[in-house]
């Protein structure tokens, strides 16, 4: 008999355990969702950003730095391109994470083309708009940013470098083996855009240039001639499919059914 009380005491106790662990539960951590939990793990405090911010303020104070008169010259072509201060060009570059295309322009043999977007960017408010879920509030602004054309939209201004040679880039030749152009295409009309720059700065361009290398006629020249005729005819078709995109062409709706109703054997669909 003493057996089967402990024996039941012990069984008791079990369920005493059993239910009290239903009632508790395991600890929240563990019930909260996986997307929760992860949300908050990488919420960055506010040390963290201080020290990002510091060492960014470090990097961008390096690169103004190693600013000379090579990147004074495209300084001063994109200000006056875009309509920025000089100042507030130089702060984006210095701030740009692909900075470094800069020295692979200038370098021997190096890039062929530099090119910098500006245009409507979403980007982050300020740390004190935080939202109650730890995520930021965004909004889009104008940015001018470095880029290889390759990734990003094109929805606002290009402004390009390119070189006319292999040489190194310096403070001596840059006016000379660099040349700077702007492509318009505000809206996202890049249609318009590369028609504006062919009719008003290429063709002008082309028509006004004296020196045709080992062409010694110039404009004389048949091949020339030519050649101008193609991106004058080139530029009409690409002005008419402009039109004709933006009018959206359409079609007068017809009522086929008196027609259909009227064909009765093989040969009335032959006529037809």
């Amino acid at each position: 008999t003493a057996s089967k009380h402990r024996r039941r005491g012990g069984d008791l106790k079990t369920k005493n355990t059993e239910l009290g662990s239903a009632v508790t539960g395991p600890p929240l951590t563990a019930a909260l969702p996986a997307s929760t939990t992860g949300k908050k793990s990488v919420i960055l405090s506010g040390e963290t950003r201080k020290e990002l911010a510091k060492q960014a303020e470090v990097t961008k104070e390096e690169r103004r730095a190693q600013i000379d008169e090579r990147h004074k010259y495209l300084i001063s072509r994109l200000a006056d391109g875009i309509g920025l201060s000089e100042q507030q060009v130089e702060e984006a570059i210095i701030s740009d994470d692909k900075f470094q295309l800069i020295e692979q322009f200038f370098a021997p043999s190096g890039l062929k083309k530099l090119l910098f977007f500006y245009q409507d960017v979403l980007q982050e408010k300020s740390t004190a708009s935080l939202r109650s879920d730890g995520s930021m509030n965004s909004m889009l602004q104008k940015k001018l940013f470095i880029t290889m054309g390759s990734s990003e939209n094109f929805t606002g201004t290009c402004a390009f470098f390119l070189r006319t040679s292999d040489k190194v880039i310096t403070a001596s030749n840059v006016s000379q083996e660099v040349n700077f152009g702007i492509f318009d295409c505000t809206n996202g009309n890049i249609l318009q855009g590369l028609e504006f720059f062919l009719s008003q700065i290429m063709i002008p361009a082309l028509k006004s240039q004296q020196n045709w290398g080992a062409v010694k006629e110039g404009l004389k020249n048949s091949q020339i001639q030519d050649f101008l005729y193609s991106v004058d005819k080139f530029v009409g078709t690409l002005s008419s499919s402009r039109r004709n995109i933006e009018d959206k062409i359409q079609l007068t709706k017809v009522d086929i059914d008196i027609y259909v109703s009227n064909l009765q054997n093989p040969s009335d669909y032959i006529a037809a």
